[in-house]
């Protein structure tokens, strides 16, 4: 059966009512834990919140520059995180990534994903053997076409990797929304793992059909750039919590607004990225307690406006 838009998000906020009580799909996995979602294609569960790299990792050796990257990803993985996101694009992010870990030795597994961001079948096979060097991770959990670059070449290699099992999963991302018809068009013809698409409470052009797309073609998704690269806060600064954020458990801007993103059933996890352990505790608790159900989720669209 299709499913059209208005019962593809009719059925999907009943879900998130019934997860934000307890009820099946898990999206709360216990008081003070953080909530993990299934990835559609395995039934792998992952937590909620993830841990983007782009430009907040790209740094030097030195101690002073390494230490508060060390601390967060101590924190992230201390707390229940598990997503880490990179690319060759964003500079040494994947190498400083691959050394903190190594030097961290977490008891958990992270779940690591990177991309592919170069043209030709050479080209692409070269970058993704050295993000796996950078990254000390073979298996790679998740490889990514990263914003569709010349991604006929780069998806039959990706899945020559994945049925040799050197990927776990593969994916496309874009950054820009005009790239919104290209990404739904992949998902119904190319049978992907993931998706990472950018959508925030002042960013919801996904919600129209490539999310809907998402669930129909069961394809995870990724939230890039849940905070609009901090504007969000920005709109937002000097003004009180509203009331509802206490039936959530916020208690700051940027879990309400990774609530929000959390609230819409299509979504996996959310990897907002940051060097800063105080934030990056904010951002896991916006992972934990309960979510919007329906008529909070509606109340939320109406009042976080942009």
């Amino acid at each position: 059966m299709t499913m059209t838009r208005r019962s593809f998000l009719a059925a999907g906020l009943g879900l998130a009512a019934g997860q934000a009580l307890g009820e099946g799909g898990g999206a709360v996995d216990g008081p003070g834990t953080m909530a993990t979602r299934p990835i559609p294609r395995t039934g792998e569960r992952v937590p909620v919140v993830g841990l983007g790299t782009w430009r907040t990792f790209d740094v030097g050796d030195s101690e002073a520059e390494r230490a508060p990257r060390l601390e967060v990803l101590r924190r992230f993985l201390a707390g229940g995180g598990r997503v880490i996101d990179s690319s060759p694009m964003y500079g040494a992010a994947e190498s400083v990534v691959g050394d903190l870990l190594a030097g961290l030795r977490p008891a958990g597994k992270p779940f690591l994903a990177t991309k592919v961001w170069t043209t030709g079948r050479e080209a692409g096979e070269a970058e993704m053997k050295e993000s796996m060097r950078r990254l000390r991770a073979d298996p790679l959990d998740l490889m990514q076409v990263h914003n569709l670059l010349d991604w006929k070449e780069h998806l039959p290699v990706m899945r020559e990797w994945k049925a040799a099992g050197r990927f776990r999963y593969l994916g496309v991302t874009h950054y820009a929304t005009s790239a919104f018809g290209a990404l739904e068009a992949l998902l119904r013809t190319e049978a992907l793992d993931f998706v990472q698409l950018p959508y925030s409470a002042a960013r919801r052009e996904a919600e129209a059909r490539l999310l809907p797309a998402a669930a129909e073609t069961r394809t995870a998704v990724l939230v890039m750039r849940p905070f609009e690269e901090g504007d969000l806060f920005r709109a937002v600064k000097g003004r009180a919590l509203p009331a509802w954020a206490g039936e959530l458990g916020a208690t700051s801007w940027s879990e309400v607004f990774l609530k929000f993103i959390l609230a819409h059933p299509a979504v996996t996890a959310v990897i907002p990225a940051t060097a800063k352990p105080e934030h990056l505790d904010e951002n896991l608790r916006g992972g934990r307690g309960p979510m919007p159900d329906a008529a909070l989720r509606r109340r939320m669209e109406r009042e976080l406006r942009f």
